[in-house]
């Protein structure tokens, strides 16, 4: 599939300009899929992709709060009939946690959750987008199988940690969008190592190895490492994730190189329309 054309055969729906939709997902919470996700968006937009970022956990939106749009903030009505993605750093943004209170809380089965997933990203007015960058909820269930089934997804990548449980996990993952048929781009391992900030020590703290022993059996890439760092926890708290707030740190390198590789797995048939052009040689 050529990166540089629409994914979307439809000319009047909203993701026909977008080129690459993007997932990115766990097979467990708390793995700091989120954290990816926003930062992978503004790295790829950085590089200069025209990128977008969907806010698909219904139940837990974060983005809003990642992006530092202010509370209170609504997409914009167009004819009454679809919404104008809300604009942060660079990004363009849509997430339920723009229409609904942030205290409120969604007690919803299924089809509704279905529902509200397709109509927040089919009823968004995206544009011309390189990436859209869907930030799914975890775990392997309704909202994936959809998403998987009613849009033409580019690939998937997958976030986990070094724990035997989020292992296992993520595995259940790529083994859910393989058999939707969802090309796996690669794996994202958070919480690698922690490095204290007194003695400089290095330690695994949840385990080493785990999702590189895990790239290689999938025949999967290890897109990178993340170490276990409580800046990165705290500038997506403060609405300025670390792509922005800290571009030139060792943790922006991390996620711009992730990126690099992700748009590499695409290279083979094309870059993606609007961002530089991508070569690939053995230097």
């Amino acid at each position: 599939m050529s990166t540089g054309q629409s994914i979307h055969p439809n000319p009047d729906s909203n993701l026909s300009q977008v080129k690459n939709i993007v997932v990115i997902a766990s097979g467990k919470g708390g793995v700091g899929k989120s954290t990816t996700a926003v930062n992978l968006a503004l790295a790829l937009a950085r590089q200069g992709y025209k990128t977008g970022l969907f806010d698909a956990d219904i139940y837990g939106p974060s983005q809003p709060m990642m992006l530092g749009i202010a509370p209170g903030t609504r997409p914009e009505i167009e004819g009454g009939k679809v919404m104008l993605p809300v604009q942060a750093h660079g990004i363009k943004c849509n997430s339920v946690g723009l229409l609904v209170d942030e205290n409120q809380a969604m007690v919803w089965r299924g089809p509704m959750v279905v529902g509200a997933f397709n109509q927040i990203l089919n009823d968004t007015k995206w544009g011309v987008l390189d990436f859209l960058i869907v930030d799914m909820p975890p775990g392997t269930g309704d909202i994936q199988l959809s998403l998987a089934q009613s849009v033409p997804v580019t690939g998937a990548v997958i976030v986990t940690t070094p724990q035997d449980v989020a292992l296992l996990d993520a595995k259940r993952g790529i083994e859910m969008f393989r058999k939707v048929e969802v090309p796996i781009l690669g794996i994202v391992e958070n919480m690698s190592i922690h490095v204290c900030s007194n003695c400089g020590h290095s330690e695994h703290i949840f385990g080493d190895g785990g999702a590189q022993r895990i790239a290689e059996n999938y025949d999967v890439t290890l897109l990178g490492e993340l170490p276990l760092d409580a800046n990165i926890r705290q500038q997506c708290d403060e609405g300025h994730p670390a792509v922005v707030s800290d571009p030139d740190g060792k943790v922006a390198e991390i996620y711009l190189e992730i990126a690099s590789k992700l748009t590499q797995q695409l290279a083979e048939t094309g870059p993606a329309s609007g961002g530089p052009s991508i070569s690939i040689s053995d230097d």
